[in-house]
Protein backbone atom coordinates (compact mmCIF):
# COMPACT_ATOMS: atom_id res chain seq x y z
CA UNK A 1 0.00 0.00 0.00
CA UNK A 2 2.72 2.21 1.04
CA UNK A 3 4.94 1.17 -2.06
CA UNK A 4 1.48 2.26 -4.18
CA UNK A 5 1.70 5.78 -2.61
CA UNK A 6 5.09 6.70 -3.40
CA UNK A 7 4.48 5.86 -6.58
CA UNK A 8 1.66 7.98 -7.59
CA UNK A 9 2.92 10.40 -6.45
CA UNK A 10 6.74 10.34 -8.16
CA UNK A 11 4.40 9.91 -11.40
CA UNK A 12 3.34 13.71 -11.74
CA UNK A 13 7.28 14.10 -11.06
CA UNK A 14 8.68 12.15 -13.94
CA UNK A 15 6.01 13.11 -16.42
CA UNK A 16 6.94 16.56 -15.57
CA UNK A 17 10.56 15.53 -15.99
CA UNK A 18 9.97 14.28 -19.31
CA UNK A 19 7.78 16.89 -21.03
CA UNK A 20 10.88 19.30 -19.84
CA UNK A 21 12.95 17.19 -21.61
CA UNK A 22 11.23 16.90 -24.94
CA UNK A 23 10.87 20.79 -24.79
CA UNK A 24 14.43 21.20 -24.67
CA UNK A 25 15.07 18.82 -27.16
CA UNK A 26 12.37 19.28 -29.91
CA UNK A 27 13.93 22.37 -31.39
CA UNK A 28 17.20 21.08 -32.34
CA UNK A 29 15.25 17.97 -33.73
CA UNK A 30 13.43 20.75 -36.11
CA UNK A 31 16.77 22.31 -37.00
CA UNK A 32 17.72 19.51 -38.35
CA UNK A 33 15.13 18.87 -40.87
CA UNK A 34 15.33 20.53 -43.59
CA UNK A 35 12.26 22.90 -44.86
CA UNK A 36 9.82 21.54 -47.20
CA UNK A 37 9.88 25.06 -48.29
CA UNK A 38 13.42 24.89 -50.05
CA UNK A 39 14.26 24.79 -53.04
CA UNK A 40 17.09 23.16 -54.86
CA UNK A 41 19.05 25.33 -56.87
CA UNK A 42 21.50 23.07 -59.60
CA UNK A 43 24.64 25.26 -60.94
CA UNK A 44 24.33 25.92 -64.53
CA UNK A 45 26.55 27.57 -66.99
CA UNK A 46 24.51 29.61 -69.69
CA UNK A 47 26.71 28.43 -72.59
CA UNK A 48 28.28 24.96 -73.80
CA UNK A 49 32.65 24.90 -73.59
CA UNK A 50 34.40 24.88 -76.89
CA UNK A 51 34.97 21.61 -76.28
CA UNK A 52 31.12 20.80 -75.88
CA UNK A 53 30.57 22.53 -78.91
CA UNK A 54 32.90 20.63 -81.07
CA UNK A 55 31.61 17.44 -79.43
CA UNK A 56 28.15 17.92 -80.76
CA UNK A 57 28.85 18.97 -84.57
CA UNK A 58 29.31 16.26 -86.59
CA UNK A 59 30.74 18.13 -89.55
CA UNK A 60 33.78 19.04 -86.91
CA UNK A 61 34.75 15.60 -86.23
CA UNK A 62 37.86 15.46 -88.30
CA UNK A 63 39.30 18.43 -86.69
CA UNK A 64 38.20 17.47 -82.93
CA UNK A 65 39.78 14.48 -83.84
CA UNK A 66 43.13 15.85 -84.59
CA UNK A 67 42.56 18.31 -81.79
CA UNK A 68 42.25 15.60 -78.94
CA UNK A 69 45.79 14.49 -79.79
CA UNK A 70 47.27 17.57 -78.78
CA UNK A 71 47.86 19.82 -75.48
CA UNK A 72 45.65 22.41 -77.19
CA UNK A 73 42.39 20.53 -76.29
CA UNK A 74 42.79 20.48 -72.89
CA UNK A 75 42.06 24.29 -72.97
CA UNK A 76 38.79 23.66 -74.73
CA UNK A 77 36.99 23.18 -71.40
CA UNK A 78 38.86 25.91 -69.83
CA UNK A 79 36.84 29.16 -68.97
CA UNK A 80 39.80 31.44 -68.35
CA UNK A 81 40.60 31.51 -71.74
CA UNK A 82 38.69 33.01 -74.71
CA UNK A 83 39.83 31.37 -77.80
CA UNK A 84 39.04 31.46 -81.03
CA UNK A 85 38.89 28.24 -83.13
CA UNK A 86 38.66 28.11 -87.15
CA UNK A 87 37.74 24.62 -87.90
CA UNK A 88 37.44 23.19 -91.14
CA UNK A 89 34.53 20.70 -91.75
CA UNK A 90 35.09 17.36 -92.76
CA UNK A 91 34.65 17.50 -96.12
CA UNK A 92 36.86 20.19 -96.37
CA UNK A 93 39.83 18.26 -94.46
CA UNK A 94 38.93 15.37 -96.98
CA UNK A 95 39.31 17.22 -99.62
CA UNK A 96 43.39 17.77 -98.71
CA UNK A 97 45.97 15.87 -100.66
CA UNK A 98 47.61 15.41 -97.83
CA UNK A 99 46.44 14.95 -95.05
CA UNK A 100 47.49 17.51 -91.56
CA UNK A 101 49.28 14.14 -89.79
CA UNK A 102 51.79 13.66 -93.19
CA UNK A 103 52.91 17.16 -93.51
CA UNK A 104 54.58 18.08 -96.95
CA UNK A 105 55.83 15.05 -98.91
CA UNK A 106 58.95 13.91 -98.23
CA UNK A 107 61.78 13.81 -100.88
CA UNK A 108 61.98 10.44 -103.02
CA UNK A 109 64.65 8.29 -101.66
CA UNK A 110 64.95 9.73 -97.61
CA UNK A 111 63.99 6.96 -95.52
CA UNK A 112 62.86 7.20 -91.61
CA UNK A 113 61.99 4.96 -88.90
CA UNK A 114 58.51 4.32 -87.65
CA UNK A 115 59.90 6.28 -84.39
CA UNK A 116 60.62 9.21 -86.51
CA UNK A 117 57.55 8.92 -88.29
CA UNK A 118 55.56 8.99 -85.63
CA UNK A 119 57.26 12.02 -84.11
CA UNK A 120 56.40 14.08 -87.10
CA UNK A 121 53.12 12.51 -87.17
CA UNK A 122 52.34 14.55 -84.01
CA UNK A 123 54.83 17.20 -84.92
CA UNK A 124 52.66 17.93 -87.84
CA UNK A 125 49.38 17.86 -85.92
CA UNK A 126 50.09 20.39 -83.70
CA UNK A 127 51.24 22.65 -86.13
CA UNK A 128 47.89 22.68 -88.03
CA UNK A 129 45.79 22.63 -85.04
CA UNK A 130 47.80 25.45 -83.87
CA UNK A 131 47.70 27.27 -86.94
CA UNK A 132 43.24 26.92 -86.53
CA UNK A 133 43.22 28.30 -82.75
CA UNK A 134 43.51 32.36 -82.37
CA UNK A 135 43.82 32.54 -78.62
CA UNK A 136 41.58 35.24 -77.92
CA UNK A 137 37.97 36.13 -79.33
CA UNK A 138 37.97 38.58 -82.61
CA UNK A 139 36.08 41.00 -83.95
CA UNK A 140 34.84 41.08 -87.34
CA UNK A 141 33.02 44.14 -87.61
CA UNK A 142 35.82 46.45 -89.12
CA UNK A 143 38.01 44.50 -91.61
CA UNK A 144 40.26 44.18 -93.40
CA UNK A 145 42.32 42.95 -89.86
CA UNK A 146 44.82 40.48 -89.51
CA UNK A 147 45.26 37.91 -85.81
CA UNK A 148 48.10 35.68 -84.87
CA UNK A 149 47.34 32.03 -84.61
CA UNK A 150 49.14 29.84 -81.71
CA UNK A 151 51.68 28.78 -84.62
CA UNK A 152 54.38 30.93 -84.20
CA UNK A 153 54.56 33.03 -87.23
CA UNK A 154 51.67 32.44 -88.79
CA UNK A 155 48.79 35.06 -88.97
CA UNK A 156 45.83 35.47 -90.78
CA UNK A 157 43.50 37.98 -92.96
CA UNK A 158 40.26 38.46 -92.70
CA UNK A 159 39.11 40.81 -95.78
CA UNK A 160 35.79 42.54 -96.66
CA UNK A 161 33.38 40.77 -98.86
CA UNK A 162 31.26 43.76 -100.80
CA UNK A 163 27.42 43.45 -100.22
CA UNK A 164 25.38 41.80 -97.34
CA UNK A 165 25.36 44.94 -95.07
CA UNK A 166 22.60 43.07 -93.24
CA UNK A 167 24.55 40.26 -92.88
CA UNK A 168 26.52 39.33 -89.74
CA UNK A 169 30.11 40.14 -89.42
CA UNK A 170 31.38 36.85 -89.72
CA UNK A 171 29.05 36.25 -92.90
CA UNK A 172 31.10 39.11 -94.53
CA UNK A 173 34.72 38.09 -94.48
CA UNK A 174 36.80 36.19 -96.37
CA UNK A 175 40.21 34.19 -95.25
CA UNK A 176 42.83 32.75 -96.66
CA UNK A 177 42.95 32.44 -100.30
CA UNK A 178 38.67 32.89 -100.63
CA UNK A 179 37.76 30.74 -97.55
CA UNK A 180 34.07 31.43 -95.92
CA UNK A 181 32.61 31.29 -92.75
CA UNK A 182 29.86 29.05 -92.94
CA UNK A 183 28.37 29.18 -89.37
CA UNK A 184 29.45 30.73 -86.19
CA UNK A 185 28.89 28.84 -82.39
CA UNK A 186 29.18 30.97 -79.46
CA UNK A 187 30.63 28.84 -76.02
CA UNK A 188 31.22 30.13 -72.57
CA UNK A 189 34.99 30.40 -73.53
CA UNK A 190 35.07 31.52 -76.70
CA UNK A 191 33.54 30.99 -80.04
CA UNK A 192 33.77 27.93 -82.99
CA UNK A 193 33.79 29.18 -87.02
CA UNK A 194 33.57 26.60 -88.76
CA UNK A 195 34.98 26.99 -92.26
CA UNK A 196 34.63 25.74 -95.63
CA UNK A 197 38.36 25.20 -96.36
CA UNK A 198 41.70 25.33 -94.27
CA UNK A 199 44.39 27.14 -92.63
CA UNK A 200 47.71 26.79 -95.12
CA UNK A 201 51.11 27.71 -93.99
CA UNK A 202 54.51 27.05 -94.72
Amino acid sequence: MRASLLLALAFPLLASASLGAQEVLSPLVMEQEPSKNTIFTPVTTNKPSLADLLTIESSASIYFSYARETEFSREFNATDNQWTLLVPTNKAIMALGRKPHQGPAVEPGVKISEEQFDEQSKQNVERWVAAHIIPFRISLSDPPVIYDTLLDGKSISFILIPGGKNSPDWSRVTLEDGVHIIEMKEGENGVVYMIDGTIKFD
